[in-house]
């Protein structure tokens, strides 16, 4: 039997800002740390060894995860960093302060862009400063690979290739993983193991800095599920 630890990153300067911040690589804020190295001594007091991290390209999970695996001890484990783990890619909105948008568009359409399931947010053209083909992180992504916006549909797709060819390998080798990534792409995850409908999904929220442990059969079937 396998186990995998979600750990979604400890609150972004963006969180506190209440900004959309999507692909946007913002740092983590002091509380964000500590929410990260309570994680770790979380995941150590339970007796939990990951053998293998999975982390996204984005600072605020990477150093979510460096700090927790320095409070474990185990700062030696391999780690694997993928593009498919990114947060939901939010277009336009990205950088806006949801408040603000909510009185610009409406609460009722930020919404649906929130928390539907299959309606993406406007569009970024692919001349904004902060369409992700600017960033030399993503150089070796096609142009079908670059998002203009995504919906979680979109996102859990995305995560798909990343799930079955990356993460179920590692855990069928070495028994015990953490992925330290985002709300969104940590959901997708998570309806993929437990098989959940759109309808479900949207209503699952995923707090920042606590870990959230799945143990597998060795079907990959979870037994059980639960929060440190």
């Amino acid at each position: 039997m396998g186990k995998i630890i979600l750990l979604r990153h400890g609150q972004s300067q963006w969180n506190l800002e209440n900004r959309f911040t999507g692909w946007t690589d913002v740092e983590l804020t002091d509380r964000g740390r500590e929410e990260a190295r309570q994680a770790g001594v979380k995941i150590k007091e339970a007796g939990l060894e990951p053998c293998y991290y999975f982390t996204s390209y984005l600072k605020r999970a990477i150093h979510t995860l460096q700090i927790a695996a320095a409070a474990m001890g185990r700062d030696w484990v391999p780690v694997v960093k993928d593009w498919h783990l990114n947060e939901r890619h939010y277009g336009a909105l990205q950088g806006l302060n949801k408040a603000e948008t909510a009185e610009k568009y409406g609460a009722e359409q930020v919404h649906e862009w929130r928390r539907s399931f299959d309606v993406m947010p406007p569009l970024l053209s692919s001349d904004d400063e902060r369409f992700p083909g600017n960033d030399p992180k993503y150089a070796s992504l096609t142009a079908d690979e670059l998002p203009l916006s995504e919906s979680l549909q979109d996102t859990i797709a995305r995560v798909r290739p990343c799930w079955e060819e990356l993460i179920v390998p590692a855990l069928r080798l070495y028994g015990t993983v953490l992925v330290a990534a985002h709300g969104n792409s940590l959901r997708g995850l998570a309806m993929m193991m437990q098989h959940l409908t759109a309808r479900e999904i949207v209503s699952v929220e995923i707090p920042t800095g606590k870990p959230w442990v799945f143990e597998l059969d060795e079907r990959m079937q979870v037994v059980k599920n639960y929060y440190l």
